[in-house]
């Protein structure tokens, strides 16, 4: 019986990797396109994306909220969420390869790494509350905890070959 949870465990653990790897290679198309794109290239961009919905919907929240952030983007914004995406998207696809080749300094790395970044978010909670941030943060939470159970777990094992 201990043997399929150990199995489920490290599938979930290997799922997470996945998620993460997934995520910073998306965080840093995001952070390049931001950094290579002009502020009336976005809102153009934003406003082909949400005409549609827009025509079928003139009060649609989601459509008017990210018209809003276009037209109210600064470069200096732009600049620093391009910045921060492109190297937090880096530093997880670095995690992830690392975790996935069971690199040994990738454990405390990714647990530094992600715990300094949950600090950030929880921080980020207690200014605005933004459900999509909670079930990040409750993401990461888990996912530090499997990266400290696979940690252990393979310590573990490689004491006992020894």
């Amino acid at each position: 019986m201990r043997h399929d949870w150990t199995r489920f465990w490290h599938r979930l653990f290997t799922i997470g990797i996945a998620i993460k790897g997934l995520d910073g290679m998306a965080e840093m198309l995001g952070g390049g396109a931001l950094l290579l794109t002009t502020r009336p290239q976005i809102l153009w961009a934003v406003s082909a994306l949400t005409r549609g919905e827009l025509l079928e919907d003139p009060g649609d929240f989601i459509a008017n909220h990210l018209l809003r952030l276009a037209r109210n983007l600064s470069i200096g914004t732009r600049e620093f969420g391009g910045l921060y995406l492109l190297v937090q998207g880096t530093a997880k696809l670095i995690m992830a390869i690392g975790l996935l080749r069971d690199e040994r300094w990738a454990y405390p790395v990714s647990i530094a790494m992600l715990s300094a970044l949950l600090a950030y978010q929880c921080v980020r909670i207690w200014q605005t509350a933004a459900i999509p941030l909670i079930a990040l943060t409750l993401f990461d939470l888990v996912f530090v905890g499997l990266i400290g159970w696979e940690w252990r777990r393979r310590r573990r094992l490689g004491r006992q070959r020894v």
